[in-house]
C-alpha cells in the first residue's frame, strides 16, 4: 500500500532557528513504514538547507525513527506521534506512545527475535531522554546532523 504523500508532509514549522515536523499515527503496522518515509521527506528538505556533517546522518535518523515506530507498534498498542526537529547540528526524534514503560535494552538474539533496536539507537544517538507523559511516554533521541 502506497503512503499518502500529503500525510507524509506532516504538520511543519520552519523558521530561522529550527525546522520541525509532527505526524500522528493510528498505531497500525503500515504506520512504521509511513513514519520512516515521512522522516525521509523531512530529511531531504533539511539537506537542502543544511548539509549533514556525516554521510550516515540521514540513515541514522531514519533508523531511529523506524526502531521507535516499530517498538511503539509492538509494545504500546494504540496511536503514537512522531516529531522531528532540527536545531543547530542535531535532529531530535521524539516519539510519544501509550506505554509508560521506558525502553530497556534486551539481550541480543541473533536468531531473529529482536533485541538489537535499542542498542542501535544508543550507538547512533548523541543523547536519549525518556519523558513520562499523562498517558505513556515520549522517547527523545538526539542524532548528530
Amino acid at each position: 500500500m502506497a503512503a499518502d504523500p500529503d500525510r507524509l508532509q506532516g504538520d511543519g514549522l520552519l523558521n530561522a532557528l529550527s525546522v520541525e515536523q509532527t505526524w500522528h499515527f493510528e498505531g497500525v503496522l503500515s504506520d512504521v513504514t509511513d513514519a520512516r518515509e515521512g522522516a525521509g521527506v523531512f530529511l531531504r528538505g533539511l539537506e537542502r538547507m543544511q548539509r549533514p556533517a556525516s554521510p550516515d546522518a540521514h540513515h541514522d535518523v531514519q533508523l531511529v525513527v523506524a526502531e521507535l515506530a516499530s517498538n511503539a507498534f509492538a509494545f504500546a498498542p494504540g496511536p503514537f506521534s512522531l516529531r522531528l526537529r532540527a536545531v543547530a547540528d542535531t535532529v531530535q526524534v521524539a516519539l510519544s506512545d501509550t506505554n509508560p514503560a521506558a525502553p530497556q535494552p534486551r539481550p541480543l538474539d541473533l536468531a531473529g527475535r529482536g533485541g538489537i533496536g535499542w542498542h542501535l539507537i544508543e550507538t547512533v544517538a548523541e543523547q536519549t531522554i525518556i519523558s513520562p507523559e499523562a498517558v505513556g511516554k515520549t522517547v527523545h533521541v538526539f542524532v548528530p546532523w
